[in-house]
């Protein structure tokens, strides 16, 4: 959204003007995704290496971006509180501490989400591109905690969660052609949204 975003502006490229980038604002609410996009605007602007292994000897140059690109995406009360940290590297620890926690309330966040993921289930009013939203948005979340969820696991949730009264028979087709501990995820739903359409063109002619 544009509301959480700030503009970085990296030195002028030959021939045109200064190149943007956004930032994400990190609230404190939104840590994990702020961190994933986070590390690929440090990575843009080729400063990751110092954030992720707290290079020595430093790169004072790029340590200094990294810091003041951290400084720019965070409120300014933790700014205050990770000021006097000289490092990118140990600024990026100090707020993923405060956020992610230690590891017994690591270990409780990494309970909740699976929990939420064995809950999960379609809703006859949900889209399939709704439903993959919710899927992918707990295994982010999962994977910035430390686990990652294999995708045979993806691929089987997704369709025992599927409404049956909807999708009984595609799935049913699909368990028999395929072999699910080798199919993507990403195959599957492509398949199932073909389903999907084909159903409500179906259902608009009938309607006609």
């Amino acid at each position: 959204m544009a509301g959480d975003l700030t503009i970085a502006e990296t030195k002028p490229k030959e021939g045109g003007g200064p190149l943007s980038i956004m930032c994400p604002t990190l609230t404190a609410t939104n840590y994990m995704v702020w961190a994933m996009r986070m590390k690929m605007t440090l990575k843009v602007h080729e400063v990751w290496d110092v954030v992720e292994t707290g290079t020595h000897p430093l790169d004072v140059k790029k340590n200094n971006m990294a810091m003041a690109l951290l400084f720019q995406s965070i409120p300014e009360m933790l700014v205050l509180q990770v000021g006097g940290l000289d490092t990118a590297h140990k600024i990026w620890e100090e707020i993923k501490v405060k956020h992610v926690g230690a590891d017994r309330l690591k270990e409780a966040r990494l309970q909740t989400l699976m929990a939420e993921f064995e809950q999960l289930k379609m809703k006859d009013t949900d889209k399939i591109d709704d439903f993959t939203g919710k899927l992918s948005e707990i295994t982010s979340q999962s994977a910035a905690l430390g686990k990652s969820i294999e995708e045979p696991k993806l691929v089987k949730k997704f369709l025992n969660s599927l409404p049956r009264s909807k999708f009984i028979h595609i799935v049913a087709s699909l368990e028999q052609i395929l072999d699910l501990n080798t199919t993507s995820l990403v195959d599957i739903v492509e398949r199932l949204k073909a389903f999907e359409e084909h159903t409500q063109e179906i259902e608009v002619d009938l309607e006609g």
